[in-house]
């Protein structure tokens, strides 16, 4: 981590989140003052609403699955969510009509949506700026770093590592703005 005091606080993130979910997988401990465990939680999808700790960003490795039953289930999980740097969806063909229903939840939540895909780490910092696809076009700009929250943050415009069978869903729900990136 990038200071001591910021791995102070993911440690008590972590601890703070122990009491309310279950503990799946954690990293081992290393010497560094720095370092933080990667953890895994996972909790079913009541719980995760009814708690403030649950839903609560811990900057870090940390993650939480968040059980649902069924698609309704999973959108009304969504839409509980703070805004987020990136959203996964994990699926296969299969799950394409439910993915593509969850889609324009996620759009207005988060920057970026990865499809079967892993985000990239990053260290929030004053040079730190992701831009969306469209090279200049600033009216399709999404940021983050120290000053990403004096700017305007549209909804999402990138969806990585799309499937093709949800693409079409996608492009119909954008009358304007950049294509979906694919990467």
């Amino acid at each position: 981590m990038a200071w001591a005091g910021l791995a102070k606080s993911f440690a008590a993130g972590v601890t703070t989140s122990s009491g309310e979910a279950d503990l799946v997988a954690r990293d081992a401990a290393a010497d560094n003052p720095v370092s933080c465990r990667a953890v895994l939680f996972a909790t079913d999808a009541a719980s995760f609403q009814e708690s403030e700790v649950l839903q609560a960003e811990v900057l870090g490795s940390s993650s939480i699955v968040v059980r649902c039953a069924d698609a309704g289930e999973m959108n009304a999980v969504a839409a509980k969510l703070e805004g987020q740097s990136t959203a996964t969806i994990h699926a296969d063909e299969s799950d394409y009509g439910v993915a593509g229903r969850l889609l324009p939840t996620l759009d207005t939540k988060a920057g970026r949506i990865l499809f079967n895909g892993w985000p990239t780490g990053v260290e929030v910092g004053y040079a730190m700026g992701a831009r969306r696809p469209v090279p200049g076009d600033v009216r399709l700009a999404y940021d983050v770093g120290r000053g990403a929250g004096d700017r305007a943050v549209p909804p999402a415009g990138c969806l990585s590592g799309r499937a093709e069978g949800i693409a079409a869903k996608c492009d119909q729900r954008r009358k304007s703005g950049p294509a979906l990136a694919s990467h």
